[in-house]
């Protein structure tokens, strides 16, 4: 499949109240505005428990983000792209379920701004993809993508970027794979690997070197836990993962596939 090229952006009129949302799907693209997603049929008011990026309760006005993905099965690989870079990577499965987690997409109504997500920082709007009852999907955090400027249809990630694929000759269920799709749900929203990946958000795992390499012991799995509690500074911006979003197990499977790609180091064309 080969999407049409777009322009990701978003933009804003003078009055704050056009922000514009693009859906490429493969066989051509739609522009959503601010005022079509409120006033869409399916549209309602939700309210979300212990918001991922509010940490409290939040209410939004939303649509299910299975309307606006009109003719997009569940096998299809889908890629949100957030204003500061962060590309998050989406198995369309789990965005098409009405029941379960069931994810939103979550509308600013410039009328009723949401607030800021800290300090001298923007809201999650104007659009923001959330799931209600997320714990029945196991979504993640990077699957919360904020400030979202574009929702496209994409190949899945081991095709558009062989860099990031281990050893052919392993087997489908051996640990270095599971790592891999693991690395996929939770790092590669903001990193690169061998220089492959869409994100400019944070800094490659693997070049010049994988954390693998400097970390000793049991640091790294303390850093993922909790980045704050090795390297602390106010402006640090990757979250820690809890074991309820990444059991001691799978992080285990996920450092695994960083140690082997330690050894498969290239440079992506």
């Amino acid at each position: 499949m080969k999407p049409l090229l777009f322009c990701t952006a978003l933009l804003l009129s003078p009055s704050l109240s056009a922000a514009q949302l693009v859906i490429d799907l493969g066989a051509g693209s739609r522009t959503w505005q601010t005022e079509e997603l409120l006033k869409h049929p399916e549209a309602r008011t939700i309210s979300i428990k212990d918001d991922v990026s509010y940490k409290r309760d939040m209410q939004y006005r939303a649509v299910p983000v299975a309307v606006l993905l009109d003719g997009v099965k569940a096998e299809d690989h889908l890629q949100a792209v957030a204003l500061d870079g962060f590309a998050a990577e989406l198995s369309a499965g789990p965005l098409l379920n009405r029941q379960g987690a069931q994810a939103w997409l979550a509308i600013e109504d410039p009328a009723q701004p949401w607030p800021a997500l800290g300090e001298g920082k923007h809201s999650a709007g104007p659009f923001y993809l959330v799931w209600s009852n997320p714990q029945a999907g196991h979504i993640s955090p990077e699957q919360w993508p904020f400030e979202v400027a574009s929702i496209k249809r994409l190949a899945p990630v081991a095709e558009r970027f062989p860099a990031l694929r281990p050893a052919p000759q392993l087997a489908a269920d051996d640990p270095v794979n599971q790592g891999f799709a693991l690395f996929q749900k939770n790092c590669l929203a903001c990193h690169r690997l061998n220089g492959a990946g869409d994100s400019q958000f944070g800094p490659d795992l693997n070049i010049p070197y994988s954390p693998t390499e400097y970390f000793g012991g049991d640091f790294l799995k303390r850093y993922i836990r909790d980045p704050q509690s090795l390297r602390r500074w106010p402006q640090a911006k990757m979250p820690g993962f809890s074991s309820s979003v990444l059991t001691d197990p799978e992080l285990d499977r996920l450092v695994a596939y960083l140690k082997h790609m330690a050894g498969r180091k290239q440079s992506a064309p």
